[in-house]
């Protein structure tokens, strides 16, 4: 509904009665919010302001502003909560959760497709036909979209999850977002930790994301559900053992496996002291056996530090926090009888046979150089040696051509070999304008350093076995950030990533693992068709390990 720009009839303060009336109508429309939750909500004398609009389609909506946020519209005599609402009160709708490229095309307009529901493992919520639902990204609680259910969840389960599950109104990013302070959804972690649909973003890591939209890309309209079965709420259904052992008692033998391989056949006595996080996300994921997924909170320990608090009363490790809050293995005993015995596992030939055709291609990091493009004003310059505007060049082609031509036009001083006289033509391109009548020559390098400063920034980037791609303005590298939320809340944002041909969804899901934090992925603010990850907490230094380290050592070992 507000995908596109909106119209605004009016905007006034609101009159103490429809205050009052405003109250009452939210406590009926939403009876799950207490009186001090709607109080807060409608403030008794803080500023709030009524706007009247017409949606671009020429819907009549009132919209309802505290403190220069949409908190509430009102459509037909029905109120919805906008998402700065929902981000206070994130268990006010039922939510259904998807996939975070999808959310790319609810912005857009388009509704939310049954094909794009992750089924969670406790059920999709129940709901009935018309009813408020919000819609949630994988691995965090934060709406990010307010829409009503086209079906029921009877309906959508017999359906087989195929046809249109909610009619979007209004979502993050879109104009009314716009019309406030466009900040970010919060990260709020699921209210039950393996309820984070962990298993299913493990999915990124073999392209699987990159196939799912909403609608019109596959023949038949829908689009395939990579997990879809004969019951479609079979994955709701937990199971408690496989092969007779509880999952928790395999999850911790894998655990044990993972960590002895990893000090048996990586960590050196000159890795000491190690930080603990460095051995999970370094060393232990990486002695994961293929097809097999580590997750310490599956485990009976479900935090790293109780692990190795076990592993030290055992005498295999000395564990210590060096720094407040941060915790470093210093001691190794390599001479313990579970390490002397551990037999490192090796991968069948069978295996890998069959893993080498259904693998997803291994990241190998593009080859980057930077480019100069000609702009208008320097055209001239260029033209005897065959370029245009906007042609782009390396720098050496650059320094070749200014060459040339000063030799050729009979530009380089007689006396002075090292100056260049400055013909009308270098005047316009290279001289700031109170220097035209003043500046007759210059050094050959101060000649080259204008002219390549002079000229607008590009670069090309090739992937192996790709066309070379070539992009106009400064190449940006990934940038990682440190975001203040709240007060000692903070999260670290990750930007840039498909410039280097890394799949946002694909590293969040890595680092949901490595860094054992939720993480977020949106549409950068600002940015044309480019997606952010936000990692809970301070994840700079880790983060800058993992990008560097792990994974483009996953990619080049495949």
């Amino acid at each position: 509904m507000f995908a596109k720009a909106f119209r605004v009839k009016s905007n006034t303060a609101i009159k103490g009665s429809d205050r009052r009336k405003l109250r009452a109508d939210v406590t009926v429309a939403f009876p799950t919010l207490g009186t001090d939750q709607v109080s807060e909500l409608i403030p008794g004398k803080e500023e709030l302001n009524v706007v009247k609009l017409y949606a671009h389609k020429g819907d009549a909506v009132t919209v309802y502003t505290s403190g220069g946020n949409p908190i509430l519209f009102e459509l037909e005599k029905n109120l919805y909560p906008t998402v700065y609402t929902l981000w206070s009160h994130p268990d006010l709708l039922p939510a259904f959760i998807t996939w975070p490229l999808v959310l790319e095309k609810l912005v857009g307009g388009a509704d939310l497709m049954l094909p794009g529901v992750v089924v969670p493992p406790t059920g999709l919520p129940q709901v009935q036909q018309g009813d408020l639902c919000a819609i949630a990204l994988v691995g965090n609680r934060a709406p990010v979209a307010v829409g009503v259910a086209a079906m029921s969840t009877a309906q959508m389960l017999a359906s087989g999850l195929k046809g249109k599950g909610i009619s979007v109104l209004h979502t993050y990013q879109d104009h009314l977002w716009r019309s406030g302070d466009k900040s970010s959804p919060p990260a709020i972690a699921p209210l039950d930790p393996t309820d984070s649909c962990e298993e299913k973003a493990d999915l990124g890591l073999h392209g699987n994301l990159r196939s799912l939209s909403l609608e019109g890309e596959e023949e038949n309209g829908q689009v395939p559900n990579p997990e879809a079965s004969d019951d479609p709420n079979s994955r709701a259904l937990s199971q408690d053992s496989v092969d007779g052992k509880p999952l928790q008692e395999q999850m911790d033998e894998l655990l044990e496996q993972c960590f002895l391989h990893a000090l048996k056949s990586r960590v050196k006595k000159a890795d000491l002291p190690l930080l603990t996080s460095t051995l999970l996300g370094s060393h232990m994921f990486s002695c994961c056996p293929e097809g097999q997924q580590l997750d310490i909170k599956k485990s009976s320990y479900k935090k790293l530090s109780k692990f190795l608090q076990h592993m030290q009363q055992e005498q295999i490790v000395q564990v210590k926090e060096l720094s407040k809050g941060v915790e470093s293995i210093v001691a190794v005993d390599w001479r313990h009888p579970r390490i002397t015995s551990f037999i490192v596992p090796e991968p069948s030939l069978a295996s890998q046979t069959v893993q080498e055709g259904s693998r997803e291609k291994p990241y190998l990091p593009p080859d980057i150089k930077s480019l100069y493009c000609v702009p208008a004003n320097m055209t001239q310059l260029f033209l005897e040696s065959g370029h245009k505007k906007g042609s782009t060049l390396e720098g050496s082609e650059v320094r070749r051509i200014i060459t040339d031509y000063a030799k050729r036009n009979n530009l380089v001083d007689a006396d002075n070999r090292n100056l260049v006289k400055l013909d009308p033509i270098l005047c316009d391109c290279i001289l700031e304008k109170n220097e035209q009548h003043l500046v007759m020559k210059l050094p050959w390098d101060s000649l080259l350093t204008r002219c390549l400063k002079n000229l607008q920034p590009a670069y090309q980037v090739t992937f192996p076995g790709q066309e070379p791609i070539i992009k106009k303005g400064k190449l940006c590298p990934i940038d990682i950030t440190l975001v203040l939320k709240t007060y000692n809340k903070k999260v670290t944002v990750v930007r840039n990533l498909e410039t280097y041909g890394l799949d946002p969804c694909s590293v969040a899901a890595i680092l949901q693992q490595r860094c054992q934090a939720s993480t977020i992925v949106s549409p950068a603010p600002g940015a044309k068709d480019s997606l952010q990850v936000q990692v809970q907490g301070n994840q700079i230094h880790h983060l800058g390990q993992l990008l560097l380290g792990c994974l483009l050592e996953r990619g080049r070992t495949g």
